[in-house]
Order: structure tokens, then sequence, then C-alpha cells
């Protein structure tokens, strides 16, 4: 099943970001080797594909999952969790409808 996880940023957490990201992005690549990531990305803080200094105010990741635990799992190991770049994450269901 697919399951979005949606993370969260704490204020200021830019640099902290930056220097997680390598770790970040080598899970995101193994999930997209094993065919399970649908898509992932951040969220600009500003109206903007590169907001600068203003940085980001999360991630969303929507991937497949044996189960919620699993996914919950996974998201809790995350590099931006272990840094304290997320204030908040968020697992749920997710059921694509489209594209088909």
């Amino acid at each position: 099943m697919l399951y979005a996880i949606i993370g969260e940023d704490v204020p200021g957490s830019l640099e902290k970001r930056l220097a997680a990201r390598p770790a970040h992005l080598k899970r995101l690549i193994e999930l997209q080797d094993a065919g399970r990531l649908i898509v992932a990305g951040p969220c600009p803080a500003t109206d903007s594909p590169d907001p600068g200094p203003a940085g980001f105010s999360g991630s969303v990741v929507i991937a497949e999952f044996e189960s919620l635990e699993a996914a919950r799992a996974w998201a809790d190991a995350d590099p931006y969790v272990a840094a304290g770049i997320y204030g908040k994450v968020t697992v749920k269901p997710f059921r694509k409808v489209l594209p088909a």
C-alpha cells in the first residue's frame, strides 16, 4: 500500500537540512531503486522553486510500504528526524487515483 509521509521543518533548520541531505537522499534512492517511490521532494518556504535562505517548510514522500507501521518506522529513521530538522512527521495511508 502507498503511504504519504509529511515532514514539517522547524524554523531555521536550513543549514542542518543541507548537511543531512546526502543521507536523506540515499534512503530515497534506495526506495526508488526498489520501485517503491512514487514522488518525493521538499516544500519551499516561499513561492519559488529556489527559496534561497528562506529554506524549506518540510518535505513530502509518497512510497509503498508493507504496512503503516513499516512506513512509520522508515520515517522515524530519516536523517532529517535524527538531525532535528523535522519538528513533526505525519504518516498516513495514501490512495493514488491520478494519474492512472
